[in-house]
Parts: C-alpha cells; structure tokens; sequence
C-alpha cells in the first residue's frame, strides 16, 4: 500500500467513504490518522492526541500494545480463520473456558458473535427461541428500561431508548417493546423500591408475552452515560423470577473492568440467565463478541422442533480474534488493574470538579473509569470535535455529553491532559 498525500486521501474520503453517525455528501470533518502507540493517536499533520477514547471503549491496554501483536503474529502463522461449523480450534476452546472462569457461575455455554449488536441480537433471538420450545411462542417481547442503547442491528433498535437511543426515524417497524422509566436513584443513592415500580408493573401486567428484561447494568452508555443504583438490578433480577422472565444483561460497555469491577452486575451480586460481551474482549485489536447463558436455558434448544440454535455467524469464533481476546484477558490478569481502576475514578472526579463550576454544565458524575461532563445544551459536533484535537486530545462528544473512558494504561499526566482540555471545553 503506497501513502496518499494527505489532501488527497481527505478528499477522496469525503467524497466515498461514508462514516459512522454521518451523512453524505456533507459529513463531519475527519482527523487523518498515521500511527497509534499506548495512549497516543499520532495524526498525518504530525500532532499526537491523547487518546480519551480507548477507540470507542475497546483499546483497555491501549494501541500497538508488543503483547497483543506478537498474539496476532503468532496465530496468523497458523490460521487467521477457518469456519465454526463442524470444527472446532485451540483460541476458541481455550477464550470460552477463560469466559466461563470469569464470568459469573451460572454461565456456562458460549455463543461467540461478531460485534456488540450482533451478541444483543443473539440473545435476543436466544430467549425467544428458548421459550417457543417449552410451548410458549406467545412470550416473544422484550422488556427494558428508558435511557438505554443495545446496538444499531434492527432487534437491538427495538430495545434502544425510542426517543434518544437515535432510532427514533424507525419507531414504525421496529417491534414495539416495553419500555420502563428511567432509573433515577444514583449509584451511591438510598435504595427506594419506587425507583423500579414501573418495571414491576410491566411485569405484572404483561409477564405472559415478555420472554426476557434487557438492559445495561449500573452504567447506561450511548444512550445518556448515566449511573444507577446496583440494587435495581438486583430488584429487577428478583422481579424476573417471580415472574418467570429471563433476564439478559447487556455487558458490552461495561464488561472487563471499567466500571471497578470485571462485569457491572458484580456491584449488585447477581447474575443474568443471558450476558452480552464484546467491546474491550479483544482489547480493540478485532471485533468480537460473545452471548453467554446458562446450561438451565441451552439444554432446552434439543428438544424444539429446530432441534437446534437457529443462528451461525460466519466468522463466528475468528482464530485470530480469539487468540488476541486470549492474551488481552492475559494482559489484564498481569497487573492489578482494580486499583488502576480505583486511581482514575479518583483523578477523575478531582480534576473534573471544576466543570461544576460552568454555567454551561449540568451535572458531572465519575463511575470507575468513566467521567461524564453532562452540559446544559447539545453541542455542535463538528465545533467541539475540533476543539478537542485543538487542545491535544482524542474524545467524541455527542448529544449533550462531553465524556472520557481512558485506556487503563494511562499515566496521571496523560490523564490529566484529558482532563483540563474537559475543563477548558466548559468554560
């Protein structure tokens, strides 16, 4: 591959290549990239940002890291893929049992998926497929909370918040779910049971054609990057069983560490029948994800009609993506990343105090490794975008939410980087 000129390479982007959350022909400016090393993102123009990122909560370890490569080089000496059915391969024999070692008791069985959105569909599919074998076809809805975000595929659409989960234009042919209210008792609040009253009441009311409850636990991410109670997870875990719904928990952000914990459902100490990982799996190095249950759930596929799970990626179990996820979780075994964990969380709400200060600013709330500056006002994205490549940092405000998710690799300094231009972008 031979380099192209700076100028030219940007106008060719902006004429063909159409980018996320973008429209063409008038897409948002882009920031060329040449190189990225640890928390650095190295731009054409020669300036280094600070990367804010972690390339959208991916890269844990940060970029280019020497382990994960020689994992990738190492595989591709080998295979760098063979197809899943009917075969079977060392990375993903060996990341599923690493999983289940991980993840809590009850899940067993590992369904690896493609992408984030793509788990979220499996899982879905997966509860509705599970109740249609034991005679109970009617329950095929889904029950979730206001606030969230699942992914951009049509069922994970269809448990997005329908006003600010951004689907709001196919409200028309999505499957039409139930949707609780907000949870509004903060992470560190006094638990009341009102806060979940709505979610009861759903239950209550339609518990015979809800085949499961989805949501994010604790952290809601792209759809407001709230945080809420752990004992509303646990009230709603306790309020499927009575109830007899599944519940699927949607890990895909908050999974392996980012919230202080390796899974966010480890604050409220529950477990979900069904998991959702991906994300920071494969430490940004290759898309990958997985949907977990339980052997109470897969054992009950034998006996439909199917006889089987009615789903198959075709790069389901990617040797290459499994082996890097392998030596990323590895990675994150060989230091003691819960205390990282612990001094960003604390850098964090320290240096983004300030923010408070800004008329401009709403509410500032630190979750782990997460700092959220919520503003009064929507900002303009192109505006914003530049102004933090501007001030020697990589981050993505959207809607109202100027935020950073840091690699756990980062030094205070770097942080601290992030955190001042947040500060600076308030005033």
């Amino acid at each position: 591959m031979n380099p192209l000129p700076t100028d030219q390479l940007l106008a060719i982007d902006r004429q063909h290549v159409w980018h996320p959350y973008a429209a063409m022909p008038n897409p948002l400016p882009t920031f060329p990239v040449k190189s990225a090393q640890g928390v650095h993102i190295e731009l054409e123009d020669g300036r280094t940002l600070v990367d804010g990122m972690s390339s959208w909560w991916t890269c844990i370890h940060g970029y280019n890291h020497p382990r994960l490569n020689q994992a990738a080089q190492d595989q591709i000496g080998r295979m760098s893929h063979v197809m899943f059915g009917g075969l079977t391969h060392q990375p993903a024999v060996q990341l599923a049992q690493r999983l289940v070692d991980l993840t809590p008791p009850p899940l067993q069985q590992v369904f690896f998926c493609d992408s984030g959105s793509v788990a979220v569909e499996v899982a879905m599919k997966m509860a509705i497929q599970y109740w249609y074998n034991l005679g109970k076809p009617e329950k095929h809805r889904f029950l979730t909370v206001r606030g969230g975000y699942h992914g951009d595929t049509f069922d994970a659409m269809s448990v997005c918040d329908p006003v600010t989960g951004m689907h709001h234009l196919f409200n028309q042919v999505l499957r039409q779910q139930y949707f609780a209210n907000i949870p509004q008792i903060p992470f560190w609040g006094v638990w009341n049971d009102t806060d979940i009253q709505s979610f009861e009441q759903l239950l209550v009311e339609n518990h015979g054609k809800i085949a499961a409850a989805i949501f994010e636990p604790v952290v809601q991410g792209a759809g407001g990057m709230r945080f809420y109670s752990p004992d509303y997870v646990r009230r709603a875990r306790e309020l499927c069983d009575q109830y007899g719904v599944l519940l699927i928990l949607d890990e895909i952000a908050t999974g392996f560490g980012r919230t202080g914990q390796m899974f966010a459902c480890e604050h409220a100490r529950v477990a979900p029948d069904i998991l959702c990982i991906g994300k920071a799996l494969s430490g940004g190095f290759m898309s990958l994800a997985a949907t977990l249950t339980t052997p109470h759930i897969s054992q009950v596929f034998s006996q439909g009609d199917a006889g089987v799970f009615m789903h198959g990626p075709t790069f389901m179990a990617n040797p290459l993506a499994c082996a890097v996820a392998l030596e990323n979780l590895a990675l994150l075994d060989s230091y003691d990343w819960r205390s990282k964990i612990q001094q960003m969380e604390a850098q964090l709400k320290a240096e983004l105090a300030p923010c408070r200060e800004s008329p401009l600013v709403r509410e500032v709330r630190v979750l782990g490794g997460i700092g959220v500056v919520e503003l009064r006002e929507p900002v303009d994205m192109a505006v914003m975008q530049s102004r933090c490549v501007d001030h020697g940092v990589w981050l993505r405000p959207f809607g109202k939410l100027l935020y950073t998710m840091p690699p756990y690799v980062i030094e205070p300094r770097e942080l601290s980087c992030i955190t001042q231009a947040m500060v600076a972008l308030t005033r």
